[in-house]
């Protein structure tokens, strides 16, 4: 596929086009369809998981394929357990798993072959579309905000508006009001780098992934059969590095959101 192309910069520029739908005369706001019907698509397939898992658990003697869930969720829910002191059962460690699963899944569409999906989707007149939501910055940034909306609600119901906003005005230096624009600025500071520490993690890790594999099948197109066959060969060695990647990211996105969703439970 990649000797089709022009150049190496044709090729990686059109696998890294977005299907863009734009809403009004504006072009800020454009919808990158690809991101947003994967995601979709990935998030009902994993709620159908859990409900076919759910459906299926049974007290007897587990299946090879219960065991491996049942061994997810305990090794989740432990993590939620050494991170969140409060009931977490109620819906800290369910988000915590829809969270890692969902995200997991959209991570593993980097597994795709790039020029042999593009072929099919070429047949039925798709001719731009990233396969990884999560190699989007808007993706994960939306994910990020969901959490942080999360964060803001829960820290309103435990502490109640009022203590929200004094622990907003009045920590860490105290409730002097000498010391209230300090806090407030602190505060602030604090609240606006969670959602793009949250979601740039996990979009730099994998947009470099991605264009990774897009330099390793490059090699095939624009190298010759040497360079094929070390394209296969590092496909093949990336891919099972990728894999550490994907599970990692996913791990680590899951532990940031039952992080800060724990400390919304929690004063200073």
């Amino acid at each position: 596929m990649a000797d089709s192309y022009g150049s190496p910069n044709e090729y990686i520029g059109h696998h890294l086009a977005f299907n863009e739908l734009s809403i009004g005369d504006t072009p800020f706001w454009t919808l990158n369809l690809d991101s947003v019907v994967v995601s979709i698509i990935l998030g009902v397939l994993t709620m159908g998981f859990i409900w076919w898992f759910a459906r299926k658990a049974t007290s007897d003697v587990p299946t090879k394929t219960q065991a491996f869930v049942e061994l997810i969720f305990t090794f989740i829910d432990n993590q939620v357990k050494a991170t969140f002191h409060g009931d977490r059962h109620s819906f800290v460690a369910p988000a915590a798993m829809t969270v890692f699963l969902w995200v997991f899944m959209m991570n593993a569409m980097d597994f795709l072959p790039i020029d042999i999906m593009a072929t099919i989707l070429g047949w039925f007149g798709i001719h731009e579309w990233r396969n990884v939501p999560t190699a989007d910055v808007n993706t994960t940034f939306a994910l990020a905000l969901g959490v942080w909306f999360l964060m803001i609600f829960f820290g309103i119901k435990v502490k109640g508006l009022g203590g929200w906003v004094h622990e907003l005005f009045c920590a860490p230096f105290g409730s002097s009001p000498f010391v209230w624009p300090a806090n407030f600025i602190f505060n602030l500071i604090e609240y606006v780098s969670k959602p793009l520490s949250h979601s740039l993690r996990l979009f730099g890790n994998m947009y470099a992934g991605e264009v990774i594999f897009l330099l390793i099948a490059m090699l095939a197109g624009f190298s010759g059969v040497a360079g094929t066959a070390g394209s296969v060969l590092l496909g093949a060695g990336w891919a099972i590095f990728h894999i550490l990647i994907v599970t990692l990211q996913a791990y680590v996105f899951m532990m940031l959101t039952v992080v800060y969703l724990s400390m919304a439970h929690e004063g200073h």
